[in-house]
């Protein structure tokens, strides 16, 4: 959490020593500190066109004539942390061309350092064609050579794909293009990171750019879905508007305290994709005290009902349900099955929900589908019942069907998945078929693990579009948690259409 300039600055002449000094005076005036925004941090243009006969960078002396040094020594004055800005090329990406970090990496890195950087983003123009992991790896290398805890963040564009490979190089990795002042722009942007949240958690995050709430290009309800959608991709919240400038409403969203608090939350989840018909979007978020937050976002231009249910959610079974609204702050219990709001155009209803105690599995044997689970992620679109996964909307699969056989109950789900159930320590087994359903008819590759709580208790091994579905028996005795986990059989995961087929549990 924290600021950049460069959505409100860009390269032009009022991004300088000022500025930035004012921005971490309004973070401790406007309570911004104290709602989690600590980073203040410079973007392209801070340093001069050339390096020093020493080779080393060297700040602007128009804009920041005290020196870098001396500015991050007062944003730690007012108890912040401090950031800069760099490409993993030759020249940064501004046209006025700054000098890029590539071949320099150590000596930039003990540069940053001596300024008492905490915070580095590490762009991608003028790359040289150099493979994208080799040019962060060495920055990521150097950084750590200089012995100061400095957060590194990936600006890569998602263009190799760094969420297969950057988690133990950055901390944080853009996965698409530079956002705009625009609802399409927006939008666009976080349709992209919605289908990437498998790849996050604690100190390694999917990152959907900068905040652009404030700028002027959007409404004050487009901003506060901007707010609350990032929040529940846990998404880092850098501030692109000039806070000098800033609005009373613009400070009332980007400090709702309810809303940080699901982007924060320790458990560190990206939020799911529920359902998406029509534009109507429904995501869910599990939070470390076992809450759901879920948004209702109506992407049409027209007022509309927004629905989902608390099974979908992962909480059915559970009423009583306390819910708040995260935006009118209105509080409310429900004990039904559902949960719907009237939604304006491009506006977003956030909730977070409360449930009540977790269900017991019935005595005897049950059909897995039958029965509520407490969490599930899937890769695309939601877990089905008793239906293949199909594609992103809801109740779009078909009849199971594995190498040709049929079954009537079972969960649909696409790598990589997680569903969990409560079981109670009342359950001793589980038996179930399992194989790639045959709605993909090539590509499909999974592995299917069953665990009782952190123990892995069977494994399908490798299955792909050309097996017969495959028996797994699992002793789940004393066990608290079912936990039923696809993942990637390696050739990506296109087609990864999974079937968790005939599950029986039985139960004392």
């Amino acid at each position: 959490m924290g600021f950049n300039n460069w959505n409100s600055t860009h390269c032009r002449a009022e991004f300088n020593e000022s500025m930035v000094k004012g921005i971490a005076d309004l973070f401790v005036a406007k309570g911004l500190k104290a709602a989690g925004y600590q980073y203040v941090n410079l973007d392209d243009c801070w340093a001069l066109a050339n390096r020093d006969a020493q080779g080393d960078l060297v700040a602007d002396p128009v804009r920041f004539p005290n020196g870098i040094k001396a500015l991050a020594d007062y944003v730690h004055g007012k108890g912040l942390k401090f950031g800069v800005y760099t490409s993993a090329g030759t020249r940064t990406c501004d046209t006025a061309g700054f000098p890029g970090a590539l071949g320099h990496e150590q000596r930039d890195a003990n540069l940053f350092a001596s300024f008492g950087v905490d915070y580095l983003k590490y762009d991608n123009c003028n790359n040289q064609g150099v493979d994208a992991k080799k040019r962060y790896t060495a920055m990521r290398d150097a950084l750590r050579n200089t012995g100061r805890p400095i957060v590194f963040s990936l600006c890569e564009w998602g263009e190799n794909q760094p969420w297969n490979w950057a988690a133990d190089v950055g901390h944080l990795w853009r996965t698409t293009g530079d956002i705009g002042d625009s609802w399409s722009s927006m939008i666009n942007i976080a349709h992209a990171d919605q289908g990437l949240a498998q790849y996050a958690g604690p100190g390694h995050w999917n990152d959907p750019d900068m905040l652009e709430v404030g700028n002027g290009g959007m409404t004050a309800v487009e901003y506060r879905t901007h707010f609350s959608l990032w929040s529940m991709m846990a998404a880092p919240l850098l501030i692109g508007s000039d806070l000098r400038k800033a609005s009373a409403e613009t400070l009332a969203t980007l400090s709702n305290a309810d809303v940080i608090a699901l982007d924060q939350d320790p458990l560190g989840r990206q939020g799911t994709v529920v359902s998406a018909a029509g534009g109507l979007v429904v995501m869910v978020k599990e939070l470390q005290n076992g809450d759901r937050a879920v948004s209702l976002t109506n992407e049409s231009g027209s007022t509309a009902t927004v629905s989902t249910t608390m099974d979908a959610l992962g909480i059915g079974g559970r009423a009583p349900y306390a819910l708040k609204d995260l935006w009118t702050k209105a509080t409310s219990t429900t004990d039904g099955p559902g949960l719907s709001a009237s939604v304006p155009p491009h506006a977003t209803t956030v909730y977070r929900i409360a449930p009540g105690a977790l269900p017991l599995p019935p005595s005897g044997t049950s059909a897995l589908s039958d029965l509520h689970w407490t969490g599930a992620t899937n890769g695309w679109g939601p877990v089905e019942l008793d239906r293949s996964n199909g594609e992103q909307a809801a109740g779009d699969g078909r009849t199971l069907t594995v190498g040709g056989a049929t079954y009537a109950k079972g969960l649909g789900v696409h790598a990589a998945s997680t569903v969990t159930y409560h079981l109670g320590g009342r359950c001793g087994a589980l038996t179930v078929d399992v194989g790639v359903d045959d709605e993909k008819s090539s590509n499909g590759s999974v592995v299917f693990q069953v665990y009782r709580d952190a123990v892995k208790v069977a494994d399908s091994g490798l299955l792909t579009t050309a097996d017969s579905a495959r028996r797994l028996t699992a002793d789940l005795t004393g066990g608290r948690t079912l936990k039923l986990v696809v993942t990637d059989g390696g050739n990506g995961i296109n087609s990864d259409h999974a079937d968790w087929a005939a599950p029986r549990l039985t139960c004392n």
